[in-house]
């Protein structure tokens, strides 16, 4: 190989072509808007648990803290659970979203599923193979309603 056929520029422009047409096809894109919605959703969410849900909770469950610093004592040890509570809380929250969103409003899962039921398995390689072969013998007139055995 020559040293000639080494150009780098050539290659730098190769590589920024690749990568603009990575980085700017619609999947990508969408993915992109995506992450960002459900960060400034999950924040919403966060902000419902932690200043809502978690402080009611406090008030109808007896108790002298707020729920961040519910606790446990066990053999003088502290096991802080208030917090993993709201987080649990709020991770079932996110889920009812999603699921109210996406099968209810939208209705994708439930589609997705009745087109699968639908639709039969696609043939096989040596399905489809022998498929044409029959059709090919069909056409010559050797297989087939009347045919020779």
């Amino acid at each position: 190989m020559a040293i000639s056929g080494l150009d780098p520029t050539q290659k730098a422009w190769s590589l920024i072509d690749e990568f603009k047409k990575f980085a700017f096809k619609g999947n990508v894109i969408d993915l992109a808007v995506g992450v960002i919605i459900g960060g400034a959703f999950g924040k919403i969410v966060d902000s419902l648990v932690k200043s809502l849900i978690m402080p009611l909770l406090s008030v109808v469950l007896p108790s002298q803290q707020r729920y961040q610093d519910w606790a446990w004592t066990l053999r003088g040890q502290q096991v802080p659970y208030g917090q993993f509570l709201a987080e649990v809380v709020n991770f079932l929250i996110v889920a009812a979203a999603l699921f109210f969103f996406v099968v209810k409003f939208l209705g994708w899962l439930t589609k997705t599923r009745k087109d699968e039921e639908a639709r039969p398995p696609a043939p096989s390689r040596e399905e489809a193979l022998l498929a044409e072969i029959r059709d090919l013998l069909r056409a010559q007139g050797e297989v087939g309603p009347g045919a020779r055995p």
